[in-house]
């Protein structure tokens, strides 16, 4: 195993507190095994990051999933607002990783579609649809008219929940069950989340 020689300590302190990279990424920059930078950092008493503190630095780092576009129109900057309100009401915000919007009315979920699509600009083979069905509806119906109104294929459809017990008199309510509009992006939800923030003491 190559040592790190002394001369090098400080660009090990550079590379690793100050510009914040991985052992690894270090081990490369250096040119040495990972094992010589966990051997220099032990032998000189040099603190490494909590597991939390790598992870928020991945989590960084990590490129989003989604490119936002420039809402430069009245008809865009409307709807950005009108996607914020929807996922304020109507999304979930109890999970800190992915955006989950539920609802039964077609027009409501495929409004939120288009805010995701043309506000957010996120990556259409990243979203699911989680699908909640009574036992005494038609599923492959179901899921054909749902496929259609948000545009999204089949292939993209979890496994759908039926509920065997519920009032026969009430499903009409929801005559084509209800749906959850997933996409997992732990920074989308927390942009959103930034943007219902906003509004909170308006």
């Amino acid at each position: 195993m190559a040592a790190i020689s002394e001369k090098n300590l400080d660009k090990v302190k550079e590379l690793y507190y100050k510009e914040q990279l991985s052992v690894q990424d270090v081990a490369n920059r250096l040119n040495v095994s990972i094992d010589a930078v966990f051997y220099c950092m032990r032998k000189n008493s040099l603190a490494r990051r909590k597991t939390n503190e790598s992870n928020s630095l991945r989590f960084e780092r990590c490129a989003p999933s989604f490119k936002l576009k420039n809402t430069n129109s009245e008809k865009l900057r409307t709807l950005k607002i009108i996607g914020i309100m929807l996922y304020w009401a109507e999304g979930s915000t109890a999970g800190d990783m992915t955006v989950d919007f539920a609802n039964s009315d077609k027009d409501m979920i495929a409004l939120f579609l288009k805010f995701l699509r043309k506000v957010c600009g996120i990556d259409e083979d990243r979203l699911r649809v989680y699908s909640y069905f009574y036992a005494n509806q038609n599923i492959s119906k179901n899921i054909n008219f749902w496929s259609k109104v948000t545009k999204i294929d089949k292939k993209q459809f979890t496994k759908p929940y039926i509920r065997e017990d519920y009032d026969k008199n009430k499903t009409q309510k929801m005559p084509y069950g209800l749906i959850h509009i997933r996409y997992s992006d732990k920074k989308l939800l927390n942009l959103i989340k930034n943007w219902i923030n906003g509004y909170r003491n308006f």
